[in-house]
């Protein structure tokens, strides 16, 4: 089987989704594995190391597209490319297919068995491949090295010659896997944390980090089978937004990761809030990708509003491209590995299997998944 592992296009991304490590395993496997050239540029391989570890490296991206057996990538497709695509050929990648119905329906057309990654169900056996969770846990790690950054205070309690210095305090909003690394970051660095997230379930967690929760009696909340927080009612986010208004004005760096799966992210911080800061404050948006969570925030910018400086870079994981990297080639290899069949030296999709039901979107000329081809033929 011929794996195809194209160089990613979109603007600013440095992540690859294959190393070369992985490259060698896969093809210790039995296949056989072409790489664009410049695929690992943003994250430090060279095209040389590639070649040592046994991939081919092609220039001609068509020809490699229009070659692959299977496509392993991170960003979802350019339109233009999916009719570059044979019958039958399995393509891995983020597609969000709740949001991208042309998408969908071009990859159904033209045969490709499309997998999306984001739809990986969260059970035991599919964690080592699970790329929103190790991808969000470096986003968190990210967020508050760029808070810590720009904030005019320092993290930590420190006793100087000059006297006490207090701790800041940082309020992070959404405790999911990067609001939970953002808790961690944060209390490594000496932060005074404290934190919020619908799901009751999620408080033991925040406070074995050693942050705060914050409670706020929103009626019922909860989340879906998978862990997502499940959305709010109107009436809930103004109840909600009022509450935060307070934490975030005795707050010196807000990080929000608040989303809901399939949908835009909820707004959690009005610019009411952001005014009730006190200049010097930063606020990371972490959510920036999906619509926001900071009202007004710019995209892939930083801006000072009022003296508060907010931070809404988008893909914050590809700024640590080398660990990016690594642990989104090591979701895609486990994945891979998981449906490898060694008589046949190729990716078997079994149909049958939980996994490839929760993720396979497109296969045999149609919308395969079932909630997505049902949104499809509803709209």
């Amino acid at each position: 089987m011929k794996i195809c592992v194209p160089k990613e296009t979109h603007p600013g991304e440095t992540r690859a989704a294959l190393i070369p490590d992985h490259v060698a395993r896969l093809i210790k496997r039995g296949a056989q594995v072409e790489v664009e050239s410049g695929l690992g540029t943003g994250s430090g391989y060279s095209d040389s190391v590639y070649a040592a570890a046994g991939a081919t490296v092609v220039s001609d991206r068509r020809a490699l597209l229009a070659g692959a057996d299977m496509v392993i990538r991170l960003r979802k497709p350019a339109v233009e490319e999916i009719g570059l695509l044979k019958r039958g050929c399995i393509h891995v990648s983020y597609l969000d297919p709740f949001n991208e119905p042309e998408l969908v329906r071009r990859l159904a057309a033209q045969g490709v068995s499309a997998i999306s990654l984001e739809m990986i169900p969260r059970i035991t056996r599919a964690q080592k491949m699970d790329v929103l969770s190790s991808q969000a846990n470096l986003a968190g790690y990210v967020a508050v090295v760029l808070a810590a950054s720009h904030c005019w205070k320092i993290f930590p309690m420190m006793m100087t010659a000059g006297g006490t210095i207090v701790p800041a305090k940082v309020f992070v909003i959404g405790a999911g896997v990067a609001g939970l690394q953002a808790i961690a970051t944060a209390r490594r660095l000496g932060a005074k944390v404290s934190a919020f997230d619908t799901r009751p379930v999620v408080e033991e967690q925040v406070k074995s980090l050693g942050a705060t929760f914050v409670k706020i009696d929103l009626g019922e909340t909860g989340q879906t089978k998978d862990g997502y927080a499940k959305p709010l009612t109107e009436e809930q986010l103004a109840k909600q937004r009022a509450a935060l208004k307070k934490v975030c004005a005795e707050s010196d760096v807000v990080i929000t990761a608040a989303q809901v799966f399939g949908r835009k992210a909820p707004i959690v911080v009005t610019s009411e809030m952001l005014a009730a800061m006190r200049p010097g404050s930063v606020v990371v948006d972490c959510a920036i990708e999906s619509g926001g969570n900071v009202e007004g925030a710019p995209y892939d910018k930083i801006e000072v509003r009022n003296g508060v400086t907010i931070i809404a870079l988008a893909n914050l994981p590809g700024r640590v491209p080398v660990h990016a990297s690594q642990v989104l080639s090591s979701n895609m290899t486990a994945l891979i590995e998981e449906f490898w069949d060694k008589t046949a030296s190729g990716f078997v999709l079994k149909l049958d299997d939980e996994i490839i039901k929760g993720c396979l979107i497109t296969h045999n000329g149609e919308v395969w998944h079932p909630d997505i081809k049902s949104r499809l033929s509803a709209a």
